[in-house]
């Protein structure tokens, strides 16, 4: 049966979604699919259901049987540029709450606000700046408050951003759904013991939640044009699920029929070594690289309709600083980050700073950093999500590159999100009972 037809059939068994800490909804728009992505990112070979549409090197990505009923964040312009987005699959804008999940929760205890009911799942990535080893790596002691301000306190308490995933617990706890799914950066695995210490307070959540280890994920193994690395923690309600896929997921080395991560689609065709390792190397395709995704972008400074492709970071060139290198059209794409300052990396250099895209050059192309739209496909955000200019109540809201570049280097790349929901899709029936 055609998937398309499969999925209108189910339609009456959408299963709902509570997001936390959304953002511009990455993890979001990855569970409600329908959205477009380049040709070499999806792999027709293992996952021909998933296309919905084949158009030139485009491809449309069947919807999935989710179905989002709630979404958060603290970032006014998040908000702005999710509303304006997600109208397009029908969701209210009351769906969304500016707020902090810790006044929430709040609220919900004392009785002045209310979760949704029937929660099927969970998702959350939990502010990950005080994980990451390009930060201050504060971990559990932050010095930002859960609403993003400068914590006061000298003493850390459990508001701080650091500390944020005991929220999502306590929100796990309330809305008892079937499955969660936490993100963050791969800089939490190496931080002392905070991933067992995380993993251990989500598995004493009321009756218990099974968590299965934590897995790295490579973004590029995924169809993703980027070197970006996520830690992504998965726990299932033990009530919920069937007797055998309790007994499946409990064991230390979790079978392949049951392993609720997504499989791998692509590889690093430039490494023999993982030709002897990977069983399924004759389905894989070749890590996308940058130039596969930007080949058919104009310049900015050429006639253009997309506001985010005019849109990029004017900061000088400074030597031995992050973020002044070139982009290899060869290869994957440096992780795209949140916290740049303006020193996104450079499309191209010039040849006095090092540039080595001579044919462009010769061109008379200028040296410039990357733009908003180039940085939002190496994510695989979608051209029609505008990001630098949204509707909303108040009319046309115009964000700069900088929160633009924030927006997108938070967010999970939605075709990451999409392989994590397509594979608990498949698994559903399987794991849970009815």
């Amino acid at each position: 049966m055609n998937q398309g037809v499969n999925i209108l059939k189910r339609k009456i068994k959408k299963k709902k979604i509570l997001s936390l800490f959304s953002g511009c909804g990455g993890m979001d728009l990855g569970f409600e699919g329908g959205f477009i992505v380049p040709a070499p990112c999806v792999n027709e070979k293992i996952h021909p259901d998933w296309i919905a549409q084949k158009n030139g090197n485009f491809i449309k990505l069947q919807p999935t049987f989710f179905n989002l009923v709630f979404a958060n964040d603290i970032l006014d312009f998040a908000q702005v540029a999710w509303q304006s987005y997600f109208k397009k699959f029908g969701y209210d804008d009351k769906l969304f709450h500016l707020e902090s999940i810790v006044d929430l929760v709040k609220k919900h205890k004392k009785g002045e606000y209310s979760f949704p009911k029937n929660i099927d799942i969970v998702t959350g990535g939990f502010p990950c700046q005080d994980f990451s080893v390009a930060g201050k790596r504060k971990g559990f002691n932050s010095e930002k408050s859960h609403n993003g301000k400068k914590e006061n306190s000298e003493i850390p308490t459990t508001e701080t951003r650091g500390m944020l995933y005991l929220w999502m617990k306590e929100v796990i706890e309330i809305t008892k759904p079937k499955v969660f799914i936490a993100e963050n950066v791969k800089g939490l695995v190496s931080f002392g013991d905070v991933k067992n210490i995380i993993e251990n307070d989500f598995r004493n959540i009321d009756d218990g939640y099974l968590v299965v280890p934590a897995r790295v994920l490579f973004a590029g193994d995924y169809g993703i044009p980027q070197k970006r690395e996520r830690v992504i923690f998965i726990g299932f309600n033990k009530k919920y699920l069937k007797p055998e896929a309790l007994i499946a997921l409990s064991k230390e080395n979790i079978e392949e029929d049951y392993d609720p991560y997504p499989i791998k689609t692509h590889f690093d065709n430039t490494k023999d070594i993982q030709l002897s390792l990977d069983n399924n190397i004759s389905k894989l395709k070749p890590y996308v690289t940058t130039y596969d995704v930007l080949k058919d972008l104009k310049e900015p400074e050429q006639e253009n309709i997309d506001l985010a492709q005019m849109s990029y970071s004017k900061a000088k060139y400074c030597p031995n600083t992050q973020g002044q290198t070139e982009i290899n059209l060869n290869g994957l794409a440096p992780t795209i980050r949140a916290e740049h300052h303006g020193n996104i990396e450079y499309r191209r250099l010039s040849k006095e700073n090092g540039g080595k895209h001579i044919k462009e050059l010769s061109k008379g192309l200028k040296e410039r950093r990357l733009t908003v739209r180039e940085c939002a496909r190496f994510q695989t955000f979608p051209d029609d999500y505008p990001f630098v200019q949204a509707s909303s109540k108040k009319g046309k809201y115009k964000l700069s590159a900088s929160n633009a570049y924030k927006l997108i280097g938070n967010a999970v790349p939605p075709l990451l999100a999409y392989n994590i929901a397509k594979r608990l899709e498949d698994l559903w029936d399987k794991l849970f009972v009815k």
